[in-house]
């Protein structure tokens, strides 16, 4: 596993120790940021269920300005500082210990938003739905942003929500992408 393009480019990461992480493959992961992107200028990234932290750390390789990592797991927040350490982008990341759910409900409290989310939770685990539902009530998304999610190919994802839309899902063997981009104010429900 490798940062794929941008100012750390060619760097190996690692990946989490045992089977409790499926890391997106290269070919998945550039045809995400071809989606969104491929290069920002600046802004601010939440990778939801970050395991080994290779999305957001790509994302900050492409330009973004700071990354905010959560994940549940002791050995993938392990993995997470230390590929941040590897690519030097410890002052740029926040990283927390955290279920996806009270995650999302601190971020609420606090009243972050973000120009990009990504969301991969474990396949046989996938709650994508209330997420995206939670992602919309809490107005955790900027205008403007894009919510990923890699999901099962047998998961069915809603079209809109108050606040963005599906502009695209791909198809990558039993793994699929779903774009969303949030909606002017005057497109809001």
């Amino acid at each position: 596993m490798r940062v794929i393009s941008g100012k750390q480019k060619g760097i190996s990461l690692k990946s989490v120790p045992g089977h409790s992480t499926r890391p997106t493959t290269d070919k998945v992961k550039e045809a995400i940021f071809n989606m969104v992107g491929p290069y920002f200028n600046g802004g601010v990234m939440l990778d939801l269920y970050a395991g080994s932290g290779a999305m957001g750390i790509e994302a900050l390789s492409r330009g973004m300005s700071k990354a905010v990592f959560v994940d549940k797991d002791r050995k993938a927040i392990e993995t997470i500082y230390a590929n941040l350490k590897t690519v030097t982008c410890l002052e740029k990341a926040e990283v927390y210990k955290n279920e996806a759910k009270r995650a999302l409900n601190a971020i609420r409290k606090k009243g972050r938003q973000f120009d990009l989310i990504f969301l991969d939770p474990p396949y046989a685990k996938q709650t994508l739905a209330d997420e995206l539902a939670s992602i919309d009530e809490y107005n955790v998304l900027l205008q403007g942003g894009y919510i990923v999610a890699e999901h099962s190919s047998k998961v069915v994802l809603d079209n809109r929500y108050q606040t963005f839309v599906k502009t695209k899902e791909e198809r990558y063997g039993d793994t699929s992408v779903s774009i969303f981009k949030s909606l002017a104010s005057e497109e809001r429900i």
